[in-house]
């Protein structure tokens, strides 16, 4: 088709020609600054000394656990997790919410059709019109504000799968963490249960010297005192190990129940040596950093976005139709148009300092994030380390607990010692049992932990 304009015709192709070089032209007058990475002051190396290898950056670290329970728990939860697939699900809506701004990008072709009658004096009667036409229309990029929220979109959209990528690794984290919770409540679970009956045969040989009269029944009371403290702890735990089940069932995504055991907690195989890299190294591998920075970058675009708004913007528009009554009665159209602020009480300006004081708060927000991400290393590496000390003195505290025991209800059966002092060091053998297996879940969660902070493991 040709439009015609007076007495000269011009094919479409022509005008198509012209918009693209005037485009071509105006693109190039983008409006803005462009976003320019500045981090916090980051230390070349970490204050503890670990291997700087960075191998860590992207290994399943939980498939190289020996537990398959531990292991098929979280495959389980990468699955089904709730929060998750809610975090896959704002990909997808940050995906059709750049696909929106891009359509900008290109013309809109719209349709419309109508019809009218009009009655005619003088015995004509009613003359009927009805008429179909599309529309085409640019909007050309002048000072590249649709570039800018097409990139911001972009950004945006970067920023949920970092978000998703936060998910996961903190739901491998807090599913191990839970885990190695659980099989320390059973391990203290266990502890209660054995002491108690230990300490029942104590009450019987109490209550038996107590007939014979060979103790008080002051001994008598601390023996049943002491058994009532066992059996308490055995009801703590037995709550806390249903708690935390439920806990893990939350994170994989079933209902209350049962979770399967596999390793005892003295036998879980966690790498001793972790490769933490260098401080520099977070910068690309947090997914918490990553997706602080693209929101940041996506608030830079809007700061040009809003300077566009002061200037002026270009569409064209074509119209092509014709009549349903005459089909040869055609016709067709082109036109453009400028429209440009001229007094708004300085709205604009004030659209454009607002987009720089959100930029400027994502710029406090990425500062912290990376400052925090140092000392959730920092804070990780030097539990790892004293976790594997503190473990080694609560397991010569427990040996020595249990030696001193039995050396001293030697004694009080010879009658060298008071039950006081059997009491006192039966609680002191129950509590370090009791502290040794907690601060072993407290040294291999340590490992999870780093793992974590090190923004480890995260790529399926």
């Amino acid at each position: 088709m040709k439009i015609k304009t007076g007495k000269i015709t011009i094919p479409n192709s022509v005008y198509l020609l012209i918009i693209l070089v005037v485009s071509s032209f105006f693109n190039a007058c983008k409006v803005g600054s462009e976003y320019l990475r500045t981090s916090p002051a980051i230390p070349a190396n970490y204050n503890q000394p670990f291997p700087s290898d960075s191998s860590i950056a992207n290994t399943p670290w939980w498939k190289l656990i020996g537990d398959t329970a531990l292991v098929n728990l979280i495959s389980e939860g990468l699955e089904q997790n709730k929060e998750l697939k809610l975090a896959a699900a704002r990909i997808k809506e940050a995906g059709e919410a750049m696909g929106i701004v891009r359509s900008d990008l290109y013309p809109k072709i719209n349709y419309g059709a109508g019809g009218s009658s009009t009655f005619v004096t003088g015995g004509s009667g009613f003359s009927h019109e009805y008429l179909g036409a599309v529309n085409v229309s640019y909007t050309l990029d002048v000072w590249g504000r649709i570039g800018r929220l097409e990139e911001a979109a972009l950004q945006e959209y970067l920023a949920t799968e970092e978000a998703y990528r936060s998910v996961h690794i903190l739901l491998v984290s807090q599913i191990a963490t839970a885990y190695l919770t659980l099989r320390d409540l059973d391990n203290r679970l266990f502890i209660s249960q054995k002491t108690a009956e230990t300490w029942k045969k104590n009450l019987e040989i109490v209550q038996a010297r107590h007939k014979g009269g060979f103790v008080s029944e002051v001994d008598l009371n601390m023996a049943r005192i002491q058994l009532l403290e066992a059996e308490t702890a055995i009801q703590t735990f037995t709550r806390l190990s249903i708690q935390t089940e439920n806990t893990i069932c939350l994170l994989v995504g079933r209902t209350p129940g049962s979770i399967a055991r596999g390793l005892a907690l003295q036998s879980q195989l966690f790498i001793p040596e972790i490769p933490a890299g260098l401080p520099s190294e977070l910068l690309d591998r947090r997914p918490d950093i990553l997706q602080v920075e693209r929101r940041l970058q996506a608030q830079t675009q809007r700061i040009g976005a809003a300077e566009a708004l002061r200037y002026p913007s270009f569409t064209i528009s074509s119209d092509v139709g014709m009549s349903f009554v005459n089909p040869f009665a055609g016709f067709a159209s082109l036109g453009a148009q400028i429209l440009g602020p001229l007094y708004n009480y300085n709205a604009n300006k004030r659209r454009v300092e607002v987009e720089k004081a959100r930029t400027e708060q994502l710029l406090y927000q990425y500062e912290f994030t990376c400052l925090n991400a140092l000392r959730e290393v920092e804070n990780a590496m030097i539990a790892v380390k004293t976790y594997e000390k503190e473990l080694q003195l609560r397991v010569e505290q427990m040996n020595a607990a249990k030696n001193a025991v039995n050396l001293s209800w030697v004694r009080y059966e010879g009658g060298l010692t008071s039950y006081l002092e059997v009491l006192d060091l039966q609680r002191s053998s129950f509590n370090s049992q009791l502290k040794a297996s907690e601060t072993l879940q407290y040294q291999l969660t340590s490992v999870v932990q780093l793992y974590l902070a090190l923004g480890g493991g995260w790529n399926p």
